[in-house]
This record gives C-alpha cells, sequence and structure tokens, in this order.
C-alpha cells in the first residue's frame, strides 16, 4: 500500500493543466468510472481534461457525464498521440503495467508529462513519478474518491463526478458482494448518496440494459457450453468466434458469465475463454484463497486481483482448452483446498 500524494503533484494541480487520463484496453466499469470521476473533479479546478482509452467500450457504461469527449485510441490515434504529447500530467487509472493500455503504453512513457498511478491491483511497474496505490481497495474508483478527499477537494465532487466514482465501485465490488467490499467501501457509497445520486438508477443503467441477444448468448453459454469438473470445483465456459457472432456479439456482452459457474454448490474456480481475431482471451474468477492472479501470471501471460484475473493465449481456441484442462487436473488439489 502507498497512498501518498506528492508534494510535487499538490503544487502541479494549484494551476490549471493540461492532464491526460489514460485507462486500461477494453474499460470496464473501474476504469471508465475512474477516469471520468477524477476527469468531472478536475475540470472544476478549470484543468483542460482528455480521457484517453486504448479502444472502445460496452453502451452500458456510455451514459456517464463526460462520455461524449473521450478519445478511444483505435478510432482517432493521431488526436491521442497529439494529447499525450501536450500532457503536462498523465493520470494512469486502474492498470499496473504500461502493457495494459496497448500502444498507448509507448506514448505515455515517451510522454514528457508527470505520470500518477492510481490503482488496485497487485505488483505495480515503476512508470510513474507519484503513486497512488492501495490493493485492498475495492475498486480503482473508490482509491478516486480517498485521492479527492485528502486533496481537499470533497466540496467540489458533484453529481456528475459522484455517478462515475459510484459506477466503478459498484462494478468493481460486484455490487458490493465481493470480499474487497469493506465498511469504507459503504461509507464511501453512502457519502455518494448523500451528494444526490440516483443509486437505484445507475444500477438499472448497468446491468439492465440486456440485449434480446445478450440474454440468448448467456443461456447458450450456461446450457450448451458450460464444462464442471465437480471433484476439483472447477469450470469453464469457451465460446467461439463463430459462436459469438451468431447472436451478434456486441462489446460488454460477454460480461459477468464468468461468475455463472461460481454460483454452483462446490465451484470454487471458474473461466470464461472467448476467441478473439488475433488471440483468445480469458477471464478469471474465484471464491476463496485459490489465487488465480498466480494462476494467470503463470499459465497465460495475464494476472489480476487474488479472485478476479485475466490473461491471454497466443495458441488456437481447442488448443487452449486442452492446455486449460490439463492445468485445472494438475493444480486440483490447490483448487480443492482454495
Amino acid at each position: 500500500m502507498i497512498r501518498k500524494i506528492e508534494p510535487e503533484l499538490r503544487e502541479l494541480l494549484k494551476a490549471p493543466k493540461k492532464i491526460v487520463i489514460t485507462t486500461h484496453k477494453n474499460p470496464d466499469g473501474d476504469a471508465i468510472g475512474s477516469s471520468l470521476g477524477l476527469s468531472n473533479w478536475l475540470k472544476k479546478y478549470g484543468h483542460d481534461v482528455t480521457v484517453v482509452t486504448p479502444n472502445p467500450y460496452p453502451e452500458f457504461l456510455q451514459w456517464m457525464s463526460g462520455n461524449e469527449n473521450v478519445l478511444k485510441f483505435t478510432q482517432n490515434q493521431d488526436e491521442a498521440a497529439k494529447q499525450i504529447e501536450k500532457a503536462e500530467l498523465i493520470f494512469c487509472l486502474d492498470f499496473n503495467t504500461l502493457s495494459r493500455i496497448a500502444e498507448l503504453g509507448a506514448l505515455v512513457e515517451q510522454a514528457n508529462a508527470y505520470r500518477v498511478l492510481i490503482d488496485h491491483h497487485p505488483q505495480p511497474d515503476d512508470f510513474s513519478n507519484s503513486i497512488y496505490w492501495d490493493t485492498s481497495a475495492s475498486s480503482t474508483a473508490e482509491l478516486i474518491y480517498d485521492f479527492i478527499e485528502e486533496m481537499g477537494g470533497f466540496d467540489k465532487l458533484d453529481v456528475d463526478a459522484a455517478e462515475c466514482i459510484y459506477s466503478g465501485i459498484l462494478t468493481d465490488s460486484g455490487s458490493f458482494r465481493f470480499s474487497s467490499t469493506s465498511s469504507r467501501t459503504h461509507h464511501i457509497a453512502a457519502a455518494l448518496i448523500d451528494i444526490g445520486i440516483d443509486h437505484t438508477a445507475i444500477f438499472d443503467r448497468i446491468n439492465s440494459s440486456s440485449s434480446e441477444n445478450r440474454l440468448k448468448l448467456l443461456g447458450y453459454a450456461l446450457y450448451e457450453k458450460m464444462k464442471v469438473f465437480p471433484g476439483i470445483g472447477a469450470a469453464y465456459i469457451a465460446l467461439s468466434q463463430e459462436e459469438l457472432k451468431r447472436f451478434n456479439f456486441q462489446k460488454g456482452d460477454t460480461e459477468g458469465i464468468v461468475n455463472y459457474p461460481l454460483s454452483i454448490g462446490k465451484v470454487k474456480f471458474s473461466i470464461l475463454i472467448t476467441e478473439q481475431d488475433n488471440e483468445v482471451k480469458l477471464s478469471f474468477r474465484s471464491v476463496g484463497s485459490y489465487s488465480v492472479n498466480k494462476f494467470a501470471r503463470a499459465y497465460f501471460n495475464g494476472g489480476g486481483h487474488e479472485n478476479a484475473a485475466g490473461g491471454r493465449s497466443d495458441v488456437s481456441l481447442e488448443e487452449t482448452i486442452e492446455k486449460l484442462e490439463a492445468l485445472i487436473i494438475e493444480n486440483k488439489q490447490a483448487i480443492k483446498n482454495g
């Protein structure tokens, strides 16, 4: 844990600056919520702020204040690169290594800006001038709230920023049910509600906006594609590009599917495998003490949290499934004991 706001950063933020905020590839609710929450707050002090994401994000996250001005690098590379080059400060949110922001990583590394990392993932790389980092936090959005409070800026936290921060906390805490949810998390949620957010409307925007195809894909994934290892406590779902196209897949449609097998009695370890254009993507979830972060790092070029991580495979979907099944058998005792 390093929760320190450097004196140099405090000094820099005293006068309006050109600021870029960036976050990881395939942004989720915490990535977008923390980025737009910080952006809306910084703008209250006259800062010129641009949020740059490596690529687009799901439609159910596109309602937040400031969304219309977000630069997606894959869609507007020249403008994104120009903003990063001009930046005096760059806030790096919800990622712990520059490889997580794809091609943006090299631009951020080469920039002359003062870099600030705010994150809750373990083992951050040393690429920033200032770090505000705590793995015990439910989300990066929770850390953004604490950062704002510690900067003495709570009075500038309006409904627009509060909605974004709440959205980040809501999504990354699993609607406040994950073990990382603390009394502090609930305290922050209460404070955001007191500011004036409509927490029920936010929940509905994020969780009650499924398309017909998304629900059909979920049903298909659970009924046809889920494989359970009952004697081990593991399960996985694998979806090919062909199957995703069959259900007119849109970004975000597989969000949350990996959690469903964990609702089965003794399943402690769940994996979702999806075939992408140039790689196979894996999402890992666990309950208890089994570390999917270690599993992802050891076998699938990934990492994350102890109970939630991601990875990738450069071999075919079929080869990835074969490898995964062998690893489940190989690690069966650790999974069962987790």
